[in-house]
């Protein structure tokens, strides 16, 4: 948008140079991309933003001057004596919920000429063109005053009277632009007793048009519903300056004073005489009001700018926002501040806030913490989860942080945590009416797609060796009736590549299933609990017979295994990937292990390692419960040693190598009485389990 500079000193007192003026309004959040010199002016090219349409004028940015530098506007009469009009029917408003207000004012004998050189000049210079005197006064009153408004050739409209309605669709009208355009019943019309002469808030009808011919003129002013024009403009493909105007909201408190400064111009340049006017407005403007217990203070909470009351008040009082007291009772510095007809963006005290922040300026606002009135506190379980973010981080993970919403590509490709979603629900999930990346509409019902997309950005970045994992929330629908979607705390860790050595270039070796097993149950001993057990499953995400579910006290909570290979190559992975998911919230609730102290043992342990044949759906966890079952005192520990699978074991056996550990906390073991509980441990375990004694 274009402002002229000299314009500018016309409504405003201001010392400023124009390369000063364009800082400071650029300062205060008009940004002014470029200053032109135009014969002996000077023209400012700002760029604004959509919510500050009481800026589209010259007075808009005069009152922002006038806030900056303390100065005053000065303020333009009109001496026009109003006449009540001859008939009652002059304006006729039959839809008020499209057009809130509608002034008409009629001036005869006018006329029509080309317009005086400082009117040319002073369009021309915000690039406007000129084209007689009476369509360029409309035009220079809506650049001053920010209100659009269009004059007809009142012979021209029958019965001489305006009707405003919605148009019919069967009805079309030929606009200035000389371009015949349908209408329908969407659409507001100001129209004549007959037809549509004008399409409300975007341009006029050729027929009824200023001409040389023109004698009397009828002056309309009004006020339109913003979203109506914004839907006719797209409509027609017809954007104009007026719609511009209309759609973002126009001064509805203004038009009296739009209308009596353009008659007076009219009047003054075209000879012409004011008579009849008429002013309909049937939905009467409610100004908001905005309560602030203490402006100051709120001013220092938000924003940390020492600003004293006085110059808070002298800065809304510059832009329009008149205060009174509020509640003495509650607060001796309660104000009660009246948001001008102007501002349609500001509606709460942060708002307010905004407009001191910005006019004091911003680049004063420094780096500190925000004032609160409540102290802040750790979560009961933000200790636990520290430490198990320092655990995983000294076995070598970094902690990855992903978008919380992912692609609904997702959907079905991964097994979800127990009881996360509702089966019962014809939609499980939570989608994102305007998402922020293309395609990214679910909000996240695990942590492993945004993990696995991670390792996907390392591979590119040529880096195989990874170890992440990741803390956040997932989400669901809810299978309550317009009801919050349901949120859980999960955990999740991935591992592939080789075991990176402090110091070394090469990999000691490559990483495998119990890598991520072990750095699970390293995490999960941080949180002070049981061992988790693991028992074979198949799992969507995982390839089969490299997969387990994850138990806590005999509940499911999660899965651990290596990555399919469907996903594998739909990732375009060509490395073994593992991971796991918990939900981190159960794992929270759940009772924590009673810390216990005792002596070292006094007396020697003894250990003997046996190696059993056991059919391969067998697993060590088996073994050892099979094992713990018979609580033999002396028994003090049950552990892995290895597993072999080959040469001399028939296909459906494997060996498994267990160490048994003997201790008593009162003598040294003999080997005698070892022997005999050895021997009743193996014997239980053929009876039991099938198992045999390999060596």
């Amino acid at each position: 948008m274009n402002i002229s500079y000299n314009w500018l000193k016309d409504l405003v007192e201001v010392d400023l140079s124009p390369q000063e003026l364009a800082t400071k309004l650029t300062n205060v959040g008009l940004a002014v991309e470029g200053v032109h010199e135009f014969a002996d002016d000077f023209v400012f090219d700002i760029d604004l933003t959509s919510n500050r349409s009481d800026c589209l004028s010259h007075l808009g940015v005069s009152r922002e001057v006038a806030a900056i530098e303390g100065a005053k506007l000065k303020i333009l009469s009109e001496n026009i004596q109003e006449q009540k009009p001859k008939t009652d029917n002059l304006v006729t408003i039959q839809d008020d919920n499209l057009c809130n207000r509608f002034t008409a004012r009629i001036i005869r004998n006018v006329k029509i000429t080309p317009s005086p050189e400082w009117l040319v000049k002073r369009l021309e210079a915000i690039g406007e063109r000129a084209i007689n005197n009476v369509a360029d006064i409309t035009n220079y009153v809506m650049h001053e005053l920010g209100q659009p408004m269009h004059s007809f050739d009142l012979n021209e409209l029958k019965e001489n009277r305006i009707v405003v309605r919605r148009a019919r669709n069967v009805e079309t009208i030929q606009t200035l632009d000389e371009v015949e355009r349908k209408l329908d019943e969407t659409m507001l019309a100001i129209c004549d007793a007959e037809k549509p002469v004008a399409i409300a808030g975007i341009m006029g009808g050729l027929a009824s048009s200023i001409t040389t011919d023109t004698t009397d003129v009828l002056l309309e002013v009004a006020y339109f519903k913003r979203e109506n024009i914004r839907l006719t403009s797209r409509t027609l493909n017809l954007p104009t300056e007026a719609s511009y105007r209309f759609e973002r909201g126009v001064d509805i408190e203004n038009l009296v004073r739009a209308s009596n400064r353009a008659t007076e111009l009219i009047c003054e340049l075209a000879n012409g005489t004011a008579e009849e006017f008429v002013d309909a407005y049937p939905v009467k403007f409610q100004p908001i009001e905005i309560e602030s217990d203490d402006i100051e203070f709120a001013v220092k909470r938000s924003t940390g700018l020492t600003v004293e009351e006085t110059e808070i008040l002298r800065i809304l009082d510059s832009l329009g926002f008149q205060a009174k007291e509020g509640s003495k009772i509650q607060n001796p510095k309660s104000k009660i501040f009246t948001v001008p007809s102007w501002r349609h963006d500001v509606s709460i005290e942060e708002d307010l806030v905004e407009e001191v922040a910005r006019v004091v300026g911003y680049d004063k606002i420094g780096e500190e913490l925000p004032a609160s009135r409540n102290a802040g506190e750790f979560q009961p379980t933000e200790a636990r989860k520290k430490e198990l973010r320092k655990t995983l981080t000294n076995l070598g993970f970094d902690e990855a942080i992903s978008y919380s919403f992912i692609d609904a590509s997702n959907d079905g490709k991964f097994d979800l945590i127990p009881n996360l979603v509702h089966e019962n629900l014809e939609e499980k999930f939570v989608t994102l009416k305007d998402s922020i990346i293309e395609s990214a509409v679910r909000m996240r019902p695990s942590l492993l797609p945004g993990l696995l997309e991670a390792v996907r950005t390392n591979f590119n970045q040529q880096r195989r060796d990874i170890k992440l994992f990741e803390l956040g929330k997932v989400f669901s629908a809810s299978n309550k009736e317009n009801d919050l979607p349901e949120e859980r705390e999960l955990f999740a860790l991935v591992v592939t590549g080789g075991e990176v050595l402090e110091n070394k270039a090469m990999t000691a070796r490559e990483v495998y299933f119990y890598d991520a097993k072990g750095a699970l149950e390293a995490a999960v001993d941080s949180l002070n609990l049981p061992a988790l057990d693991f028992a074979a499953k198949d799992v969507k995400h995982l390839r089969k017979g490299q997969s387990a579910e994850i138990l806590l006290d005999g509940k499911a909570v999660g899965t651990i295994g290596r990555l399919s290979d469907e996903i594998d190559a739909a990732y375009k992975f060509k490395q073994p990937v593992f991971l796991a998911e918990v939900d981190l919230e159960t794992l929270l609730q759940a009772k924590q292990k009673d810390i216990l102290y005792k002596p070292l043992p006094v007396y020697p342990s003894i250990v003997r390692d046996v190696s059993l044949l056991i059919k391969r759906t067998v697993s060590f966890a088996e073994i050892k419960q099979a094992v713990e079952a018979e609580h033999f005192e002396l028994l003090r520990k049950v552990g892995f040693v290895d597993v072999y699978e080959g040469k001399g074991v028939a296909e459906d056996e494997r060996s498994i190598t267990v160490r048994l550990e003997y201790r008593s906390d009162e003598r040294t073991l003999l080997e005698e009485e070892i022997g005999q509980i050895h021997a009743r441990i193996l014997q239980n375990l053929e009876t039991e389990i099938g198992a045999k004694l390999r060596f």
